[in-house]
């Protein structure tokens, strides 16, 4: 077994996000290989961890990373809050639970872009493979899986005003998204299970840890890749009486810290910008110009209602509802506070939705941070197709200072156009029956913006990410990619990165089920397995 006395283990994989929990179950399928995951968090058993709707509370808390962007050019200056899961199970642990694939499109892209084997045929039967869909089994669903899906339980009644007032609107009833079309609206499926979180260590690593030949290490913050000549053989830790630890690896170091710790920790190894590595007195290894570059991520901007007949998520805090939720998982303490979507095509002639409506019948703003004296809803645009590109880069050769990153939001036109049109059309379903006899006053962004100037003002004033960082560690065929389409860090040996960073352009939706796919798929790379059959 591994350990930090210079023992070598066959795989090192550094965090235990949504992609190393399924990687370290996977290879660790194959009794003759050993396997260590090194995770900077802890356990997370924290109630707030297993109840769905107490998801937020984890924000700015041990386990959250609570990153903050620098301050965005074209969001008023603003800094961006960020949060990232800590401890077992990343942000598997501390999200919505969405569970969203995309579109098949989204992958076909990425095939296009130099990453053969990346396309939806290809990517298809790694989330197949995973799923244990409530449903069933059907062609575009299967049952057996490690990662239990649901539907949404005990939805608020506004939730389905909601969807009969987007139908009213003019979009068709979408059964499941997840299918080979998204345009509609519909309940969301979450990653639950019986009413909790079913996180991805939940689904994959803790089941796992009952083999002799799988250890997790908690509480250790990497520091850097170990190489010898040009291959890495083993991760440095920060010990906890002062002298760095090593933990060595036979065959292959994995890094899946997170599109923000992911290409941190190629930096602060010499993989990077190689003048700006020299710039900190880091060697260089390999002038990698792209680690940190092509950062993506959601745009979201929340339109809230007063709902003065009652029957939102107000009282998920009472007595009554953890009573329910203790005894029978269900109540307004089993939502994942969004009940539902609508993905919507902002302009004719595009190929799929640019659009993702989440309805939460909650007053949910700044976060869920701030609180309201009353029953509300709360929906908005999400452009899943921004054209924005951002970057990440660090200030210190020291892995335990935070990176710097900006996402440059809004810095297309087209991704402001798209947003200005998806507060109309958020305003449109509201309007519509059921909803508009029961909505009150419009809270945010208020009825005194009308027009499209007002509009955009408001947008950049408000609007926040979804908490989907993708792209630092592009994936490409290229010499300037960061990983090749195998996965392995270019300019080296023995190193390959598998989590949300090696995405090269950002999916459709929700990103926690594609990165738990990039797992499945990382795990057959490496282990050199026929790919999964559809």
């Amino acid at each position: 077994m591994a350990s930090t006395n210079g023992q070598a283990s066959d795989y090192v994989i550094v965090g235990a996000g949504s992609a190393g929990c399924v990687i370290a179950a996977r290879l660790s399928e194959d009794p003759s290989v050993t396997v260590t995951v090194i995770e900077a968090g802890g356990s997370n058993r924290h109630p707030s961890v297993v109840i769905p709707a107490a998801f937020a509370q984890q924000f700015q808390t041990s386990r959250d990373w609570a990153f903050h962007t620098e301050p965005e050019p074209h969001c008023d200056g603003r800094e961006l809050f960020i949060p990232r899961g800590k401890g077992l199970g990343g942000s598997s642990a501390m999200n919505a639970m969405l569970y969203v694939r995309g579109r098949p499109l989204d992958y076909d892209l990425w095939e296009k872009a130099g990453c053969p084997g990346w396309g939806w045929d290809e990517v298809r039967p790694y989330f197949l493979r995973s799923e244990d869909n409530a449903r069933g089994l059907s062609e575009h669903h299967s049952t057996g899986g490690p990662l239990r899906v649901e539907d949404a339980r005990s939805p608020r009644a506004l939730t389905q005003d909601f969807i009969a007032s987007a139908q009213a609107a003019g979009l068709p009833y979408a059964d499941d998204y997840n299918g080979p079309e998204q345009d509609g609206v519909s309940r969301v499926q979450v990653t639950q299970k019986g009413g909790r979180r079913w996180s991805a260590a939940d689904a994959f690593l803790k089941p796992a840890l009952k083999r002799p030949n799988l250890q997790v290490l908690r509480g250790k913050t990497v520091l850097g890749i170990e190489f010898e000549g040009d291959r890495a053989v083993g991760v440095r830790c920060a010990g906890r009486r002062g002298a760095d630890e090593v933990v060595r690896a036979g065959r292959e170091v994995i890094v899946s810290a997170g599109a923000i710790g992911s290409p941190q920790l190629l930096m602060c190894s010499g993989i990077g910008p190689a003048d700006d590595l020299r710039a900190l007195g880091i060697e260089v290894r390999h002038d990698s110009a792209e680690v940190g570059e092509n950062l993506q991520d959601h745009p979201c901007l929340v339109c809230t209602w007063d709902v003065p007949g009652g029957g939102s998520l107000a009282d998920a805090e009472s007595p009554k509802a953890m009573l329910e939720w203790v005894t029978r998982k269900t109540g307004p303490l089993a939502s994942s506070v969004a009940e539902a979507f609508a993905f919507i095509r902002s302009r004719p002639g595009l190929p799929a939705p640019d659009l993702q409506f989440h309805f939460a019948p909650a007053f949910f703003v700044d976060h869920g941070r701030v609180t309201y004296d009353g029953h509300a809803i709360t929906t908005g645009p999400v452009l899943v197709s921004p054209k924005s590109r951002g970057r990440l880069w660090i200030t210190s050769s020291d892995a335990t200072q935070r990176p710097r990153f900006i996402t440059n939001m809004l810095a297309e036109p087209e991704d402001m156009a798209s947003m200005v049109a998806g507060v109309k059309i958020a305003r449109e379903i509201v309007a519509q029956p059921p909803l508009s006899g029961l909505v009150g006053e419009e809270l945010f962004p208020g009825p005194d913006i009308v027009d499209d100037a007002d509009i955009e003002a408001d947008v950049r004033r408000r609007v926040e990410t979804l908490y989907h960082p993708v792209g630092t560690c592009r994936m490409g065929s290229d010499d300037d990619a960061v990983v090749d389409p195998e996965l392995r860090v270019n300019g080296v040996e023995g190193l390959r990165v598998a989590d949300a960073s090696i995405m090269p352009v950002i999916p459709g939706g929700n990103t926690n089920a594609p990165t738990i796919m990039v797992g499945e798929k990382a795990a057959d790379l490496i282990a050199g397995r026929v790919p999964a059959a559809a």
